[in-house]
């Protein structure tokens, strides 16, 4: 049956339901803080990053819009190398406030690409917020503004992550057997 090996695919729970919870509450006030009301663009990198950007625009006060922004990169459990941008925002940048919600930072070759072209249109402030981080992976020089939770080289499932675009729905971060 398939729901028997996509649960006996699970280790185990590394970051709780309740722990992500308090700690995008804690991301959004930093933002909040960060702004003091001024508007800003919070960009959900896709498909990952769906479910944490939509429960950390919920943490934040300040006027919010949201754009979506898609690379590729992974096949499966590989990095490829390559980061083929697949669907990418058409809003003018200059006019705001940018923010990545990002799900994993794990070799840093996605994310450091993603970075460029949008820091190459002149937004009025860049960051990167990102629920994971796993820098024993990184090959590439890349640092988020600020980071919800450091993990080790464990290849994750869960709230947003996938294996072949299964487990995204689960609501905490397991690791994969």
């Amino acid at each position: 049956m398939e729901m028997e090996k996509y649960i006996n695919s699970i280790k185990g729970v590394i970051i709780s339901e309740d722990e992500i919870r308090e700690k995008t509450k804690e991301a959004g006030k930093y933002i909040d803080s960060l702004y003091d009301g001024k508007p800003i663009l919070l960009v959900s990198i896709l498909n990952g990053g769906f479910v944490f950007a939509a429960d950390l625009a919920r943490s934040i006060s300040v006027p919010c819009e949201i754009a979506f922004m898609a690379a590729k990169s992974y096949e499966g459990k590989e990095s490829t190398g390559n980061v083929n941008i697949i669907l990418d925002i058409e809003k003018d940048l200059s006019q705001y406030n940018v923010i990545i919600a990002e799900d994993i930072i794990d070799t840093g070759r996605t994310l450091k690409k993603i970075t460029e072209i949008l820091k190459s249109r002149n937004p009025h402030t860049f960051r990167v917020v990102t629920l994971l981080d796993k820098p024993e992976r990184r090959v590439v020089d890349f640092k988020a503004d600020y980071v919800l939770f450091t993990i080790p080289d464990k290849f994750v499932i869960g709230y947003g992550l996938d294996c072949d675009g299964y487990y995204r729905n689960l609501p905490y971060v397991g690791e994969m057997g």
